[in-house]
C-alpha cells in the first residue's frame, strides 16, 4: 500500500469524523480521486438533508460528476471511510471508478447499528416474499417508452 492511498484514506476518515461532529449524520467520509489530486469530499448527510440517499459515497460520487462534467467517474478511486451499504455499492457500480478502497468493514458498522444484512436478504427474496409492498402496474403502458428508447438513435448510452 503506498503513501497516496493511506494520505486519501485518511482524508476519508477525517469527513466521517467531520459529518459526524457537526451531526450532518453517520459517522461516513468519502473522497473521490483522479490523477492524485481530491475532486470531491463529503460526509453522510441523512438527518441533516433529511435526505435517505445521502450516504457519503452518493454525496462525493455527485459532486465528483458535476465537476467533471460526467456521469462516470473514469479513472477515479473512491476512498470511503466503510465498506459501501447495498445503495452505495450500486451508485459505485453504476459511477464505474477504477478501483475503490475501504476502512471500516460492514461487521464494524453493525456493531454500532448500521446494519445492512436485512437488505442483503430482501434482496434474495422473491419479490412477494419481501417485507415490502412491490406491486406491478401499467407494464403494457410502460413498455412503449422502453421500445423508443430501443430505437433512439441519439441516446448517451450508460
Amino acid at each position: 500500500m503506498n503513501d497516496s492511498h493511506e494520505f486519501f484514506m485518511k482524508r476519508a476518515i477525517e469527513m466521517a469524523a467531520k459529518g459526524m461532529n457537526s451531526n450532518a449524520g453517520g459517522p461516513f467520509g468519502a473522497v473521490v480521486v483522479k490523477d492524485g489530486e481530491i475532486v470531491a469530499e463529503g460526509h453522510n448527510k441523512v438527518t441533516s438533508t433529511n435526505d435517505p440517499t445521502a450516504h457519503a459515497e452518493v454525496v462525493v460520487i455527485r459532486e465528483a460528476c458535476k465537476k467533471l462534467g460526467s456521469f462516470q467517474l473514469t479513472d477515479c478511486i473512491l476512498y470511503t471511510s466503510c465498506e459501501p451499504c447495498p445503495m452505495c455499492l450500486g451508485a459505485i457500480y453504476w459511477a464505474r471508478p477504477k478501483a475503490v478502497y475501504f476502512a471500516c468493514t460492514k461487521e464494524d458498522a453493525k456493531a454500532i447499528d448500521f446494519d445492512d444484512r436485512f437488505i442483503y436478504d430482501e434482496l434474495e427474496k422473491d419479490m412477494d416474499a419481501r417485507k415490502m409492498t412491490f406491486v406491478q402496474l401499467l407494464r403494457k403502458e410502460a413498455l412503449p417508452v422502453f421500445q423508443s428508447w430501443a430505437e433512439k438513435n441519439d441516446r448517451t448510452d450508460y
